[in-house]
């Protein structure tokens, strides 16, 4: 359906940064500042690197990483946090993922 991959946003617990995708500063600034909370919060708990990204088909996909050596990251509660937001907040995912697909960056459909 789409051509690529798109990144939403990320979060490093190395760099101490996050990151929000230019192409959705039409989010209203209430759902970007749930999406920083959200990845710091991971990034912070967990350690490593969270990427939020729409895959080819559109859906939206947390995928994590870190750097080779980092003892301090926690590989199994990685993922049981991601299953976490993704149970907690579904509703505002969902709602990520039909903002993508209409594909329209002036307004999102809640």
């Amino acid at each position: 359906m789409y051509d690529e991959e798109i990144v939403l946003c990320a979060s490093s617990a190395y760099t101490k940064q996050f990151y929000l995708n230019p192409e959705f500063d039409g989010l209203p600034e209430q759902v970007r500042e749930e999406l920083k909370i959200l990845c710091v919060l991971y990034t912070e708990d967990v350690g490593g690197i969270l990427v939020m990204k729409f895959d080819e088909e559109g859906s939206l996909r947390m995928e994590t990483s870190s750097d080779e050596g980092d003892l301090l990251y926690d590989e199994i509660g990685s993922v049981l946090k991601i299953r976490q937001i993704q149970n907690m907040h579904a509703e505002l995912l969902e709602s990520l993922e039909l903002y993508y697909h209409i594909g329209k960056f002036s307004e999102f459909p809640i």
